[in-house]
Order: C-alpha cells, then structure tokens, then sequence
C-alpha cells in the first residue's frame, strides 16, 4: 500500500513538474519577453496561447494567394503579406510569434549590417529542426562554430575564381544541350522554368560532382518532395512533445524520402571511391565531391570528415546550387521578356564581347549591362526570403537590450521592396539604380541589398550562381529573342525560394 502511494506521489509531482515547465515555455516567457521589448518601443501582434501569430501568419497567406495577381512586380504583399502589415502598424522592428518561440523581425539596414557582419560572435546561426534539417542536415548552410569553419573552408577552396574558372567548360556544355533541346520550339511557346531546374540540376551535377543530370535525377526528385512537405507544413505548429509519441503523414513520408537521399548519394560516393581503389583514375578529384571524399580518408582522424558529414554537404549543395540559379535564371527570362528594350541591350551588349562564340572568362567579367540586370532581378525577386540569427547572449543591437536566446529574423523582400531605401518606384524593375554599383545604388547602405546574405556566412556559392547565369543568359540572348506568351498567368509562390507556380512561358523568336 505505501508503495502504491508512494509512487502515485512521484506520477503527481512529475506531472506537476511537466506542467510547470511546460506552461513556463508556453505562457510565461512570451508573456514576459512581449512586456520586455514592448518596454523598449518594440511592439507587434500580439501572443496567442500555443500557436503564436502563426494562425494569422497562414490565414493572411492563403488570402493572398487565392488568385494571380495582376503582371507587377509588387510582389511583397503577397509573398509576405504578414511582414508587409505589420511593419506598417508597427514599424520597421517587431516582435512577431512562431509558436511560443519570439522572433524579432529586423528590417533597418544598419541593424541588419551588425547583425550580419557579427564581429563578436555574438549573433550564431540557429539550430535546425524539423523538416529543413532532413533537408540540410548539419551541412555547411546549417553547422555552427568549428564544424563550420572547416566546412567553408573546403567549400571555398572547391568554388574559389580558380576552380570556377575550370568549371566554366562543363556551364556551357550544359547550357548547350538545353539550347540542343530548344531547336523544336522555334516559333513556340516554351516553359523556361522547369527548363532552368534541368539547366541548374545539370551544372551542379557537372562540376561539383563529376556526374551528370540524369546520374542524380533521383537525388532532385526527392529533395523537391522534401522541399514541397517543408513549405506545406510551414508555419504549422505542433504541441511541444507530441511528436516523439504521434508522428503525421508528412513527417512519416520524410523520414523515408531522407534515407532515399542518403542511399542515392552513398551510391555516387561510392562509385568515385571505387574508381581510385580500382586504379580507373589515381585521385578523387579537384571538385566538391572529390574534396570530400578526400577529407573522410584524411591520414589525420581529428581532420576527417565524416560519412553523415559528407552526405550532409552534398545535400546542402544540391540543393543550393540549382535552386537559387534556377530560380535568378527563370525571374530574369520573364523581366527581359516583359522588358525588351532591356534585352536588346543586354544581347547587344553579348554581341560585342562575344560575337557567336561561346562567353569566356574574360568577356563574362566585363558584362556591366547583364550585372545591372541580375542585381535588379535579384532585388525584385530575390531567391531567398529570410536570413535567421539567434541571440547567443545579452547583447546591445542599435538602441535596444535584446536577451539571449532571442531570434532575429530579416526579411530580404522588406529590405529590398522599401521605398525609403529605392525611392517611390522601387516596384519597378529599372536595372539601371546599379550603373554606378551596388554601393551607390544603396547609398552606402550595403546591407540594404543582400540577395546572397552579408558578412562571414555569406553564400559560398554566389559567383558560381552569377557566372552560370551570364553564361546561360548570354547564349540564349546570342540564339533567341524573347517575349511573353499570352498564356502566362503571374502567381508567384515560395517553395523554397521565390517560385513562377504555373511555370513562365515565353514565345521563342530565332535570330
């Protein structure tokens, strides 16, 4: 009997304990979090119990998105119509609510710049979870700390101007066998966008990873899957603990398409070892793959990368590396296709470095005119929409105290749609605010424009996506012109990145 009592009390004071804690993270802090930065002049929407503003947040999207939007590219208020609402009621810095989590949402540049640059290590990237962290893993976009370092080291020796210099071959072989494919639609409609995706696939595939599209079709097709599940499930906010015990459809089908990933990138990977061991070839090679396979067989055990790391980068560059081409590559057609004094100057432009030869080193370096261009492509439509930090202590940002833990967001739309910063026709694409730089177009204000980030973990893979897209946008403007087809409907979506949702289509007009 006194046991059963006993342990009756330890069940109550667990389930005590449980609930206290559990109300602590639930009610508690963002109640007292809300009333600390309120007391600062940071206000926002206010808590709701459990689910944050997350309700709101997918209410005011699925609004947005119920039908196409007229062919502007005032595309902010349907993106991010919760950013683009409440900066207006409360101003440039909010506190908004991803569940019980808080999230400063920053917008001022010069915040922006501090938080970016963090010289003090005081602003880390935020741990991964859930369905991105199958996506990523602990790959270079996600690590933290050492682990990082040496990731971004290894990554900049496989993407540095000498190595992207030896990938340019393999860039326009690529772009060839897509123009190859586009001899059938002279005359036609085409859609670029999935053209684009093949075009991207096939460039990564090439040059990081010796093999080709079709070797890693497999590997595309599930991490677009994955990639579909993350945007579907984003924003939706599961009661903390339910998931070890209940798990969804969704995550269900993620647990299997991750191993689908991992099985079919073990299989590349084990077929460039195999090559060495069989004496095919007498190294592993000098791009991305080849590095890392390289660094898991390191002499020295405290250097070597590991199976789960390898797989995770190849999943991060995979993933990366086609995704934000693809989508600069489709958001540039569809702006020189509605713009064709544009595109009259940028083939002009082509013409005159390059004739009908194929681009070259030197000649892609001395493209002003499609710069100007990619850059406004890149502000209008910019492939990634939101940086995170996280607070790792007590820090002073501009004039405001912000507690640990705290997690920083920036959206790159409201930096790149403020008309503060752009002036009143920032809705328009003018490439021609970037004819001095990207300096002068911002005032000064770099960290108003950051397409690829700012600061130490800045996109390692910025210059492989701009050559690949003058290198790609260069041949076609050489072969074709361009304009929109009637049949175009302007749904911009996120799936990932900013996404066409029913495609771009152009009317293709050989020269």
């Amino acid at each position: 009997m006194a046991l059963v009592v006993l342990l009756s009390s330890c069940l109550c004071v667990f389930l005590f304990l449980t609930l206290t804690k559990f109300f602590h993270k639930v009610w508690w802090t963002p109640f007292r979090t809300q009333y600390v930065m309120g007391s600062q002049g940071i206000k926002g929407p206010s808590y709701k119990f459990l689910h944050g503003n997350t309700k709101e947040i997918i209410h005011m999207r699925n609004e947005s998105m119920i039908s196409p939007m007229d062919l502007s590219h005032h595309v902010f208020p349907r993106i991010q119509p919760f950013f683009y609402t409440w900066i207006k009621l409360y101003g440039m810095n909010f506190l908004n609510w991803y569940g019980p989590k808080a999230q400063l949402v920053v917008t001022e540049p010069e915040l922006v710049k501090e938080i970016l640059n963090d010289r003090d290590g005081a602003y880390p990237k935020p741990k991964v979870e859930g369905y991105v962290k199958k996506l990523l893993g602990d790959g270079l976009a996600s690590s933290r700390g050492e682990k990082w370092y040496r990731q971004r080291k290894l990554a900049n020796h496989a993407f540095h101007a000498e190595s992207l210099k030896g990938m340019i071959p393999a860039m326009i072989a690529s772009v060839e066998m897509m123009l190859e494919r586009w001899k059938y639609h002279e005359g036609k409609e085409i859609e670029v966008f999935q053209e684009f995706k093949v075009l991207t696939s096939e460039v990564i595939s090439r040059t990081a990873f010796g093999s080709s599209y079709l070797e890693g079709q497999n590997i595309f097709e599930l991490l677009l899957k994955l990639a579909v599940i993350i945007s579907r499930n984003d924003y939706k906010i599961r009661i903390p603990g339910i998931g070890k015990f209940i798990k969804t459809s969704d995550e269900i089908e993620s647990e299997k398409i991750e191993q689908g990933i991992r099985h079919a990138i073990l299989e590349i990977i084990k077929k460039r070892e195999e090559k060495v061991l069989n004496g095919e070839v007498d190294s592993f090679g000098s791009d991305f793959l080849g590095l890392l396979v390289k660094a898991h067989r390191d002499a020295d055990k405290n250097k070597r990368t590991s199976v789960d790391d390898m797989i995770d980068e190849c999943k991060t560059f995979y993933v990366v590396g086609h995704e934000t081409s693809s989508s600069l590559l489709t958001w540039t057609v569809l702006l020189l296709a509605i713009h064709t004094d544009w595109q009259e100057r940028a083939r002009k432009e082509v013409l005159e470095l390059f004739g009908k030869q194929n681009p070259n080193p030197e000649g892609i370096a001395r493209l002003k005119t499609m710069t100007m261009i990619i850059n406004e492509s890149l502000r209008l439509y910019s492939p990634v929409l939101n940086i995170k930090r996280k607070v790792g202590r007590e820090v002073r940002l501009g004039k405001f105290i912000i507690p640990a833990n705290m997690e920083l967001l920036i959206s790159t739309l409201t930096l790149h749609h403020n008309p503060r910063i752009w002036g009143e026709d920032v809705h328009l694409f003018k490439p021609e605010r970037f004819a001095e730089g990207v300096a002068k177009a911002t005032n000064n204000n770099t960290a108003a424009f950051v397409p690829f980030g700012l600061g130490p973990r800045s996109c390692v893979g910025l210059n492989f996506a701009t050559t690949e897209t003058k290198i790609a946008l260069s041949m076609i403007l050489q072969r074709y012109k361009f304009t929109l087809s009637p049949a175009y409907v302007h749904s911009p979506v996120v799936v990932l990145t900013i996404s066409p949702q029913h495609g771009v289509q152009v009317m293709l007009h050989a020269l």
